[in-house]
């Protein structure tokens, strides 16, 4: 990576509060001959995963204002195109759409800061997951490609955010400046005299982000939204894992992207402000302002996940889908299967083609089972948390490391350093169970020799002879259903806390006493997983985030705060550790038949 340089400030002021928000120097758009040499010293060093993300975001084609015939038939391409927003910054767009089509086409636009032109600064065009030229040369990082979508009649607008590429300004990261660029770029396009007047927004992960907060700035011409695995809630959800600082990821993304002014240091804010305050509330998304037709995906293994559901449960649209899914994002979004099933969602409120799309039930989940296996797939529901849900208590115990439905009579308590060990709890299923919703563990802690701890719990599977089972996604283990807290933030936030989801407020520091004793609640991730008869759940804290060989483990370098401290959990007797799990009943049962629900 370039050597960070010198940076700005700027006074900004989010709510009643001014904030002084350091901006970094970016790192310029970078040739295809300067990302090959820049990805050829990564490899000698080892690090060629940074050099894929540098050439999949670094590259700047040179700005080329015209129109020309790509190279898939039938399909042209406006590239360089100038929207000039509100306070008359110009960004640039790449626009493609069917050519010589005599009807007026919906567009779809890909919002988002990764770069309009990636495959022009690589030798092949391939996300991980996904078959080699399953995607055309023209689709933007994380977004819609316009080889498939302009033969169905749509255009596809590619669009470098403010500061992006050589589009004019800073780089504003997923807040409200962001938000209201996305609806000018709206706004003006819908106006442009090939458009019938609807646009929508599809993309998944960082962009995806983007298109979450424009939605809620409520653009009138945004006749509904794909939003397809995004984060929603910067800080609890990235900047702060329950409010553990987790900086590299969001540092790898700033140095990564083509930027030739200055970029917003969100890694310098988060060193700056460790508490939720103003600047951070900007940055989540205003969820009761969306209230367009919109389609939701979320990946069981995935960081956006929490975002995912959040965001369906909370927009107040009486129209909202969302899809569960056990695949990892770039399979799921060019997955045909699922572009047949989106694109008849678009016909439905972009071309108004009554096409029966409301027939599709409100939520569809795949129940994960083991390794590569479901035990349900796209499964109908009606709702999430499903409706059928039976919380249950599964109580820890230290004496023994072994848990169980009823309380343990007698006290005990386990010790472990949360720089080198782990402690865990293993709980034998007797009858084959449904785990799909929200967990939460509720513990007893002390930290001895220290003033704070912070915890990386985890629920996996073992088998009925206690051998690890993992998910397996592109070919990699991944664990389970996962939380993180920080035990200084136990605080629960009054508004959005419920007894089956603890959401910490992250307003105060609370650090911990010698020989104190204080509950804390873990919010989990949702997930969906069954377990069979004998089958066992193991619940695993550890002081630190271990990694797998999970590729998206790579940027969480979680900055903990556990000191020389020993952690302590105590259960038993007045001490009611426990794993509160969402246990879903057969929808139908009958002597010995069990049915759990159709696929869809």
């Amino acid at each position: 990576m370039a050597e960070k340089q010198p940076g700005i400030t700027k006074v900004m002021k989010f709510g009643d509060e001014e904030f002084e928000v350091p901006f970094a120097k970016g790192n310029p758009g970078k040739s295809r001959e300067e990302l090959d040499e820049i990805k050829r010293k990564l490899r000698e060093s080892g690090d060629a995963s940074d050099g894929e993300m540098v050439a999949t975001m670094g590259f700047c084609a040179k700005y080329q204002p015209h129109t020309y015939m790509t190279e898939l038939p039938g399909i042209m391409c406006e590239r360089d195109q100038a929207c000039v927003l509100r306070d008359g910054v110009t960004i640039y767009a790449d626009i493609y759409r069917p050519a010589n089509c005599p009807e007026k086409v919906p567009v779809i636009c890909a919002f988002g800061p990764f770069g309009k032109n990636p495959s022009e600064g690589m030798d092949s065009w391939q996300l991980m997951g996904v078959p080699p030229k399953t995607v055309s040369q023209y689709a933007k990082f994380e977004s819609p490609d316009p080889g498939y979508w302009c033969r169905y009649g749509y255009a596809v607008a590619n669009v470098d955010p403010r500061g992006v590429g050589n589009s004019e300004g800073d780089v504003y990261l997923w807040g409200s400046q962001d938000a209201q660029d996305g609806y000018d770029f709206i706004e003006w396009i819908a106006q442009q005299e090939w458009c019938n007047g609807k646009v929508t927004m599809l993309g998944n992960s960082g962009v995806c982000m983007s298109h979450w907060r424009i939605a809620a700035q409520r653009p009138p011409h945004l006749a509904c939204l794909a939003a397809w695995e995004g984060t929603g809630d910067l800080y609890r959800e990235s900047y702060f894992c329950g409010g553990i600082p987790n900086p590299d990821y969001e540092t790898h993304i700033i140095q990564a992207l083509a930027v030739n002014n200055y970029i917003e240091d969100t890694p310098a804010m988060v060193a700056k402000y460790p508490l939720m305050n103003a600047y951070y509330k900007d940055k989540i998304v205003d969820w009761n302002k969306i209230r367009i037709p919109t389609y939701v995906t979320a990946g069981w293994v995935h960081h956006h996940l929490r975002g995912a559901f959040e965001g369906f449960r909370r927009i107040r649209s009486p129209k909202k889908w969302m899809r569960a899914h056990r695949d990892f994002e770039w399979p799921d979004s060019y997955n045909p299967e699922n572009l047949d099933d989106l694109r008849k969602f678009f016909d439905r409120y972009l071309k108004d083609i009554h096409n029966g799309w409301e027939f599709t039930p409100r939520v569809r989940i795949d129940v994960m089972d083991a390794y590569d296996y479901d035990y349900a797939s796209k499964r109908a529901e009606e709702s999430f948390p499903l409706k059928r849900t039976e919380y249950r208590k599964i109580y820890l115990n230290a004496a023994e490391h072994n848990a169980s439905y009823e309380p343990f009579a007698n006290e005990s308590e386990v010790v472990y350093d949360p720089k080198t060990e782990t402690t865990s709890f293993n709980f034998r299923f007797e009858e084959d169970t449904e785990i799909t919703g929200f967990m939460k563990l509720h513990l007893n802690v002390e930290c001895r020799g220290y003033d704070n701890m912070d915890l990386f719990p985890w629920v996996i599977k073992l088998d009925a002879e206690g051998n690890y089972v993992p998910i397996r996604v592109m070919g990699a283990p991944y664990r389970g259903a996962w939380g993180f807290l920080r035990c200084s933030h136990r605080d629960l936030d009054p508004k959005y806390a419920s007894d089956f989801q603890p959401v910490h407020a992250h307003a105060k520091e609370e650090r911990m006493k010698p020989g104190e004793i204080v509950p804390v609640d873990v919010e989990f991730y949702p997930h969906s997983r069954f377990w069979h008869k004998g089958e066992q759940l193991s619940v695993v804290i550890a002081g630190r985030f271990i990694k797998t060989e999970w590729f998206h483990d790579t940027d969480m370098n979680h900055a903990t705060d556990n000191g020389d401290g020993m952690h302590v959990i105590h259960t038993g007797g007045q001490y009611d550790s426990y794993l509160q799990v969402p246990v879903v009943p057969p929808k139908y049962k009958v002597g010995d038949y069990v049915w759990h629900g159709d696929s869809k």
